[in-house]
């Protein structure tokens, strides 16, 4: 059994770009410093080539860990699923709040991809949890560590 993560369309082709940029850009510039930090000399003491390894070892890092995660990807592109108006990976959520008279608006995206501040939520999340499934005028419950919150679905996007 493969263990494919969800990705969005959008949150694979970021991860491409950010891949491209450390390849194409980041990579050589690294390379470039250390080769000019060895021509100076002595490398015990010289704090710019250790810099420059210190770099480039997160740069490689960061390729291997953005390879591993495209290759264990399972991009799903939410414009072409059918999903009759209920939430699912991908969806974009507008809610009402009961309790604070307040509407959000939610992204549920993977793991990798979550940034509440843009209201991207993962797909692992309390909330998304509760909305996966839901159509509007339904309402998710999530337990909260300060209570239930109810969430009212007032649209469903696939965009």
């Amino acid at each position: 059994m493969s263990n494919k993560v969800p990705l969005t369309v959008q949150g694979a082709e970021k991860l491409r770009e950010e891949l491209a940029e450390l390849k194409s850009v980041a990579r050589p510039k690294v390379i470039q410093a250390i080769a000019e930090a060895r021509a100076h000399g002595d490398l015990k003491e010289n704090a710019e080539y250790h810099a420059a390894r210190e770099q480039q070892g997160f740069i490689e890092g960061r390729i291997k860990e953005i390879e591993a995660k495209l290759s264990h990807a399972q991009i799903i592109d939410v414009r072409e699923m059918d999903a009759g108006g209920r939430v699912i990976f991908g969806a974009t959520v507008d809610v009402y709040e009961e309790e604070t008279d307040e509407e959000h608006t939610f992204r549920i995206v993977g793991e990798d991809e979550a940034d509440i501040k843009q209201g991207l939520i993962s797909i692992g999340s309390p909330i998304a949890r509760a909305l996966i499934g839901k159509e509007v005028d339904d309402v998710a419950v999530v337990d909260t560590p300060k209570g239930k919150r109810h969430l009212e679905i007032v649209d469903v996007r696939y965009e």
